[in-house]
């Protein structure tokens, strides 16, 4: 049987999953059996999901409570909390775990941090690795009052944020193309090929790239700002998937674009072409969310609210460029989350509460018509059981 855990939002952002749920295939009758089984570890608001490389260990981004929590794998179809939860940040929406298994990387939407979270030898967090050294804050401290900072919890051992500038804090219309004001918004974070890592921020339409340091037997170590792409402004880069090539490839959010990014021979970072998703999807209506590859890596498919279709794009010569395929309907409202799967797409629509199911064309990639869907409590992510 094949099982995706689930996450999803719940009472406290506004939707009603009751934590981690479970999806299943029925073994050898393919997508058309897929069915949502139902939580099997409560928990609020998991909106992100993280399988630790070589331990039956889960993470989840606890989104409305800014928290960070593992759980352990019990049997075929079960979790249960390992451990206490710790506190990342504000809305963290993200994780990535280290491919040695060392600590994860945390991105907090709400106020802009990158946090390391160190890892033990059997998965579970490191209490206090989250420490001076850990954490990096993106956000700058005008963006708050000093009252609030003064005010700031200590018993979260805050650290003294890096005063990253907005890059375009020069332009007299400081707003985001939503008419808001900028501000940090981490929203992603990818292993590099060379160990480093790359986080983006979609509200300083920033990509960063960050060292880090040996950890020690207890997890904690730092992350260092190596340098800093810049994206353009309005922009809003999101999501990240790193081809094969080791080009990297960025969706966003608010102008709709795919970035390709590489590494020149001294190792820094830039931008090498950029393209729209889609001819027909529209900045402003449309909000692309999640990005994927095919195995391959010669496919690319990016979630577009707003629309609620699937995007394809092909990916041209070593990488570096990338041109538009087909555009599909997903058959879901608000397509949050996606991921390819045995010759299919699985699609999770938060606001439909729904998880659809697409073809996938076998020669071309391209995404095809609404196969199945299944109910299931404002899903926002799927992570496949190993």
């Amino acid at each position: 049987m094949t099982r995706f855990w689930v996450g999803g939002y719940g009472v406290d952002m506004g939707g009603h999953a009751d934590g981690i749920g479970m999806l299943a295939v029925d073994e050898g009758h393919g997508p058309t059996t897929l069915a949502y089984r139902g939580a099997v570890a409560p928990a609020p608001s998991p909106s992100w999901l993280a399988q630790h490389p070589t331990l039956d260990v889960v993470y989840a981004a606890l989104e409305g409570s800014g928290e960070v929590a593992a759980f352990a794998r019990t049997g075929e179809n079960a979790l249960r909390p390992f451990g206490r939860p710790i506190a990342a940040g504000q809305s963290v929406c993200h994780l990535t775990v280290a491919p040695d298994g060392r600590f994860l990387v945390a991105s907090c939407y709400g106020d802009g941090r990158v946090v390391r979270i160190g890892l033990g030898a059997d998965g579970g967090l490191v209490p206090g690795a989250r420490d001076k050294a850990a954490e990096l804050r993106a956000a700058l401290f005008g963006d708050r009052d000093a009252e609030e900072r003064e005010g700031a919890d200590e018993s979260q051992d805050r650290a003294d944020p890096m005063a990253a500038e907005d890059p375009y804090a020069g332009d007299p219309n400081r707003l985001d193309p939503n008419g808001d004001p900028r501000v940090s918004h981490a929203h992603a974070a990818a292993f590099l090929p060379d160990g480093r890592i790359a986080t983006t921020d979609l509200g300083y339409d920033l990509v960063r790239i960050w060292r880090a340091s040996a950890s020690s037997a207890t997890g904690s170590g730092a992350l260092t700002l190596d340098h800093e792409v810049v994206l353009p402004r309005g922009s809003g880069p999101r999501h990240m998937v790193v081809h094969p090539s080791g080009h990297l490839h960025v969706v966003t959010e608010y102008s709709c674009e795919l970035f390709t990014l590489a590494a020149d021979r001294e190792g820094r970072w830039g931008l090498v072409s950029g393209v729209p998703v889609s001819a027909i999807v529209t900045p402003g209506h449309d909000y692309p969310a999640e990005l994927s590859r095919s195995r391959d890596g010669e496919t690319l498919y990016a979630g577009v609210r707003g629309s609620n279709t699937i995007a394809a794009l092909r990916v041209r010569g070593s990488g570096e460029r990338v041109e538009p395929l087909a555009l599909a309907d997903t058959g879901v409202d608000w397509p949050r989350h996606h991921l390819v799967h045995d010759g299919a797409l699985l699609v999770a629509g938060q606001r439909s509460d729904e998880i659809s199911v697409l073809d996938l064309d076998d020669r071309t990639g391209a995404p095809g018509r609404v196969r199945h869907r299944t109910p299931a409590p404002a899903p926002t992510h799927l992570l496949l059981v190993r």
